[in-house]
Order: C-alpha cells, then sequence, then structure tokens
C-alpha cells in the first residue's frame, strides 16, 4: 500500500516519508507537500528509489489460422 508520512520534530523540522513507491514517483507523490511547506534542505534516496517500475505485458498469440 502507498502511503507518505509525515513526521513533525519537537524543533518543527519536517520529514516526509514516501512508502510503498519505486523510482521517482515517490517525488512526484510528495512534491506538492514539498512546495507547501517551503524550502526543501536535504533529500535522501531509500534503496526503493533505485528500483525501476516493472509493468508486465501479457499477450496472446493466435496460431494464425483463418479460422481462429
Amino acid at each position: 500500500m502507498k502511503q507518505i508520512k509525515i513526521d513533525i520534530g519537537l524543533d518543527g523540522g519536517i520529514s516526509i516519508d514516501a512508502v510503498g513507491f519505486s523510482g521517482p514517483d515517490c517525488e512526484e507523490a510528495t512534491r506538492f507537500m514539498e512546495q507547501a511547506l517551503g524550502e526543501t534542505v536535504s533529500r535522501r534516496h531509500k534503496p526503493e528509489y533505485r528500483r525501476r517500475t516493472t509493468v508486465r505485458l501479457n499477450q496472446e498469440l493466435g496460431n494464425g489460422g483463418a479460422g481462429s
């Protein structure tokens, strides 16, 4: 399940964590929050960022006959 977790520290620092996303999808998902909160001080990519989203396509091929 995809989630965006936001932690607000006692010092007012905010941490945004995109859970369940892979590749640059996490940055896309949190962009609106970063823009609303102001300047981004640092960004740390988790191992999931380096994973590519895989799309699997299944195709059934007929035998090419006219009656199929």
